[in-house]
């Protein structure tokens, strides 16, 4: 007797076009481990902001799921399931990065997208509007074809470098296509057999970190840790007390520069791996003690760890009008995550070309921004008011006027008798964590910024955008684990104290799969930032002088 049982509605079988017409009627749907997800409910009250999500609508996200979600949470997912797909799946550019797509009706005549070369989001199908850019007319060179699927290399990766002049692509333009070519020649092919091996590949690794422990938190160097913190916090009392307002400062730096690598491990549950213990740890230490918010940390990080060094989605490298890492800068692009046009405007052309100069001394003062943007998120309610952290905020509040009480009244006004004693005291303060805004930016702000398409895979992505910085293992106090970003970006709740171990096992998958590991020494790494900067400021002078000259020579036209 054969069963006439219909699958569920969670094993339904759904095609591309399917999908892709959810998205096109405004669905969120993502891909996870071949299950189909539609978490539109969910968006509000994702602890890690709705954006995180967004960048990864029509992809599979089964690698970036894993990475930052407890089994517990995966779990949960599933709520959310409408169905399954079935063999591989072929990214499609994401609505908030431009990506485009159809409508589907039942019952139409379509061409289904089984075979490789068909399944290519291509810009007459999903993708977005033509580009200047990338979509040109003239054939396409590629330094690396090893197999027919390089055909499905999206417009936005399959550049070539020889632009001409006779192209009609402006200095920008040219200056894009330049980077992407360099890219596609440096970092293995983008066709899918290839970035399918480099994955399948990166979770073989995974499991066997996982089964080598490293995911486990040695709580020993916590001990350890809190003898440090104790130490800086008692020098800073005593120097106060002694009234040596500049020295005690200094110390209450050192103790918030040191406590911002705790507040990381307990923002990605890297220290008990339960959300709630870590949220709170993390409050405690930032809101309470430090005068940040965590919660506006969580929204802009977990966006950076998805969509790292692009342009126009990663907040971790938007810093205009004093910063710009990448000449695309330079075309006042708009912010998907802070929803506004960076405007390359007045100030801004004034600023960059002397940027290498004024990268310190800016650095020196930037925990006054991160005060300003704390306060931004906490007031507007921009976190999830339901759902799990809908007590995030309050709690916050509640440390953000805890500290400003102790920090600002209790020593600053009542402690320090004078105002140069308190000018000393908060300015030593919080320019000795300096040091910190430059370890944060020193893994990024040299590495590419190219965007290579959706087909590339998360952990090449990872690996072509951070770098890794070498120092002697006694010396890691200093760097907190941030000296280990590539390896971090990998696995993301991995505890910091592990990071180092797995390090040899990153390499070794490096190698293996044919990705450049970017590794330099402090100083080394240092150069390569100030070397980006240098470059980028010399390419908005010289915007600067063909804008001129194109001026100048429009108005002897019009006085002929």
């Amino acid at each position: 007797m054969f069963s006439t049982k219909l699958p569920s509605r969670t094993e339904a079988v759904l095609s591309r076009r399917q999908v892709e017409g959810l998205i096109a009627d405004g669905r969120c749907i993502i891909i996870v481990d071949q299950m189909v997800l539609k978490v539109d409910p969910w968006l509000k009250y994702h602890p890690g902001g709705a954006k995180a999500i967004m960048h990864m609508v029509g992809r599979d996200a089964t690698d970036e799921v894993n990475g930052f979600h407890s089994p517990e949470a995966k779990k949960h997912m599933e709520r959310y399931r409408i169905g399954r797909i079935e063999g591989r799946w072929v990214n499609f550019v994401p609505p908030i990065q431009g990506g485009k797509f159809k409508s589907y009706v039942e019952g139409l005549t379509v061409v289904e997208e089984d075979a490789d070369i068909d399944q290519s989001p291509t810009t007459s199908d999903i993708s977005r509007s033509p580009s200047p850019i990338f979509d040109t007319e003239e054939p396409r060179l590629r330094r690396r074809v090893t197999s027919k699927n390089d055909q499905l290399l999206s417009s936005a990766s399959s550049v070539s470098s020889a632009a001409e002049p006779e192209d009609g692509l402006s200095y920008l333009d040219a200056q894009t296509r330049e980077q992407i070519d360099l890219d596609l020649g440096k970092y293995p092919s983008l066709d899918l057999d290839t970035q399918d091996e480099v994955v399948r590949k990166y979770r073989l690794l995974d499991e066997r970190i996982r089964a080598e422990g490293l995911y486990d938190c040695d709580y020993s160097a916590y001990a350890v840790e809190a003898c440090r913190y104790t130490f800086l916090a008692c020098m800073a009392l005593l120097f106060l007390h002694w009234s040596w307002y500049g020295m005690s400062g200094f110390f209450l730096g050192c103790l918030w520069h040191q406590l911002v690598f705790t507040v990381h491990d307990a923002g990605h549950m890297g220290i008990t791996h339960n959300f709630t213990v870590d949220t709170v740890i993390g409050i405690i230490i930032a809101n309470f003690i430090g005068g940040l918010s965590v919660g506006w940390w969580k929204h802009n990080h977990n966006v950076h760890h998805i969509i790292t060094n692009s342009p126009e989605h990663d907040p971790d490298i938007e810093h205009l009008p004093f910063f710009a890492i990448s000449h695309r800068f330079l075309e006042s692009l708009t912010s998907s995550f802070y929803e506004r046009v960076m405007a390359y405007d007045a100030f801004a052309k004034i600023i960059i070309p002397y940027q290498a100069y004024l990268y310190y001394p800016i650095l020196t003062f930037g925990r006054f921004n991160l005060y300003r943007l704390s306060w931004e998120f906490l007031i507007k309610g921009t976190g999830p008011k339901k759902g799990p952290a809908w007590w995030h905020r309050w709690l916050e509040i509640t440390g953000q006027v805890f500290f400003w009480y102790w920090f600002g009244y209790v020593i600053m006004y009542n402690a320090i008798p004078n105002a140069s004693g308190r000018f000393a005291f908060l300015m030593v303060s919080h320019m000795t964590t300096m040091p910190l805004h430059a370890q944060i930016t020193l893994s990024h702000f040299s590495m590419s910024t190219a965007e290579l398409g959706p087909h590339e895979s998360f952990p090449q992505k990872m690996l072509r955008t951070t770098m890794d910085v070498d120092c002697p293992q006694w010396l890691d106090f200093f760097h907190g684990g941030l000296q280990f970003q590539a390896i971090h970006h990998l696995f993301p709740r991995m505890p910091r104290h592990n990071l180092r171990r797995t390090q040899k096992l990153v390499q070794e998958f490096c190698s293996e799969v044919g990705i450049p590991y970017a590794l330099y020494g402090f100083v080394d790494g240092s150069k390569q930032v100030i070397g980006r900067l240098e470059e980028v400021g010399r390419q908005a002078a010289i915007l600067a002088k063909c804008q001129k000259a194109l001026a100048e020579r429009g108005e002897i036209l019009q006085g002929h």
